[in-house]
């Protein structure tokens, strides 16, 4: 029963209109009870209508009539304050939301975490009215005070309009969802082809390898079998050859001996009869032999130390391309475009002018990095890649995956380029962007303009002298930056690269003074 009385207690002193506890309490003629200042608020949206009436039992009055607080009621709040009494049950405490007439319209959401950012801190109020002047939530106190002439509306409409706003971001969100999961799919199945890409081609190469071994052991067997057939060919004759020096020598010995004891015969006539038969020497059938001790297969040894070095410089040359090739192997994913000057400086190259192109209207200098326009034609000789019309010139270099370089440009202005080894070397089709195959962004003294394929188009931004080139030629992308304190995009190429790039530059002649470039 105690707990009744105090609901009952609890309903009879809360504002029908802000549902709290009464501030200031009056009673208006009807007999009904409210906060002194929600009842005024009330009463001012109605001025309009010159008619003042109860928000619950709807009865009208006029003239408008006086508030005066309800000593009674203030007390009894007091008192209900000072209890500090616990809530009410929760289908008892909405119980009048659900029966009560004047509660009809109300909106019944679930209990809010942040309840104390939707009140008002200088009034104490509840937050319901929308200022889009300032773009925040106030309180109807606020909107009679210091937003009495800003556009506003209820808390609701804005969130109205600001539902219909948000169904196409839902939209997108839920379109990027998809195409994130497609993607991942994508790419799931990637790593997998990937996998087993990598496993083939490991099982292809070793195989290529082990015949690649195997060859150079049959090789190296065949030709240790032809030493040892060699060897024993070459044994046997020089046996051959000793058996018959032997004889040779064993004949020799039986002639010697014959001279000797014919030599010591007294008699004179056996002498004479017989020295005609033994005394004759005949010539050896046989050549002297050249030895040659350890030179014997000397040749064989150059021969194979020869295919060695041949195989190793094979090696060498070719490895480190294999090595590109890959490394060169990857997703095509994208990749993040630098931000900041350091991690673009990450992805700098060294790049040197090619003299064969250079235009005679150009000095290179500073080790082939600087291009300068000057009126003394340079004695450069003839080449089929030199630039004849236009005073301009490429990089040795050829640029594919990501690069990035900076050029330094004086005086008038200069032509940052890039070009397809292919553009034409005469005409006004050799100049660079007046072609499907280069594009060129010219920085001068009052402007930037990017040109491909004889389109211009206009760059407005603060001039800077050093301008940064960045080139991903895998994602086809090609960027300009002004390099100063910060990196500041100037213009953006998106395309489809189809072979390598080379850098160039090309300066004029204005006003009798020649412009330069340098890549750095």
């Amino acid at each position: 029963m105690a707990q009744q009385g105090f609901q009952f207690d609890r309903k009879a002193l809360s504002c029908s209109i802000c549902l709290d506890l009464m501030k200031d309490p009056v009673t208006i003629p009807c007999g009904h009870n409210y906060c002194m200042n929600c009842i005024k608020i009330h009463w001012d949206g109605e001025d309009q209508k010159q008619i003042c009436s109860c928000p619950q039992c709807q009865q009208t009055f006029g003239p408008r009539p006086d508030l005066k607080k309800n000593t009674m009621f203030a007390e009894l709040v007091k008192e209900v304050q000072k209890m500090g009494l616990q809530s009410a049950p929760e289908d008892i405490y909405l119980q009048p939301h659900y029966q009560s007439p004047a509660f009809k319209n109300h909106t019944l959401v679930d209990p809010s975490k942040k309840l104390q950012e939707n009140i008002c801190s200088r009034h104490n109020e509840v937050k319901k009215i929308f200022c889009r002047t300032d773009q925040q939530c106030i309180c109807y106190l606020c909107s009679l005070d210091e937003h009495k002439d800003h556009d506003t509306v209820s808390a609701t409409t804005e969130r109205t309009e600001k539902q219909k706003e948000l169904k196409p971001s839902v939209k997108k969100i839920r379109q990027r969802i998809q195409d994130r999961q497609t993607d991942v799919k994508l790419l799931q199945q990637e790593v997998e082809a990937i996998k087993q890409s990598a496993d083939t081609t490991m099982r292809d190469t070793d195989k290529i390898f082990r015949d690649l071994i195997e060859l150079i052991e049959r090789k190296s067997l065949d030709v240790k079998k032809k030493i040892r057939s060699q060897q024993e060919t070459e044994v046997n004759r020089a046996k051959d050859l000793l058996e018959k020096l032997q004889d040779e020598i064993t004949e020799l010995k039986t002639q010697e001996a014959g001279l000797d004891e014919i030599s010591r015969t007294k008699d004179d006539c056996h002498f004479l009869h017989t020295f005609p038969l033994i005394s004759g020497l005949s010539e050896s059938q046989w050549p002297h032999p050249e030895p040659r001790h350890l030179q014997y297969f000397k040749e064989a040894t150059a021969a194979v130390s020869e295919l060695n070095s041949k195989l190793q410089r094979f090696l060498c040359e070719k490895m480190p391309k294999l090595s590109q090739i890959i490394t060169a192997v990857d997703v095509l994913l994208p990749q993040p475009e630098p931000t900041t000057r350091a991690e673009f400086l990450q992805h700098s190259c060294q790049i040197t002018l090619d003299p064969n192109t250079a235009n005679v209207r150009l000095l290179l200098s500073e080790e082939n990095k600087k291009a300068t326009y000057t009126s003394k034609k340079q004695a450069y000789p003839s080449h089929p890649d030199r630039f004849m019309n236009r005073s301009q010139v490429l990089s040795r270099e050829a640029l594919t995956g990501r690069h990035y370089w900076e050029v330094e440009w004086s005086d008038f202005g200069i032509y940052v380029a890039v070009a397809y080894k292919d553009i034409s070397r005469t005409g006004d089709s050799s100049e660079f962007g007046n072609n499907d195959r280069s594009w060129a962004f010219r920085c001068s003294y009052d402007c930037y303009e990017l040109t491909h394929d004889g389109i211009n188009t206009s760059v407005s931004a603060p001039l800077s002298s050093r301008i940064g080139v960045y080139l991903d030629h895998r994602a086809g992308v090609l960027s300009f930056y002004r390099v100063s304190g910060s990196m500041t995009l100037l213009h953006r190429v998106r395309t489809t690269f189809t072979r390598p790039l080379y850098a160039g530059l090309r300066a004029y002649y204005f006003l009798g003074s020649g412009s330069s470039g340098v890549l750095c």
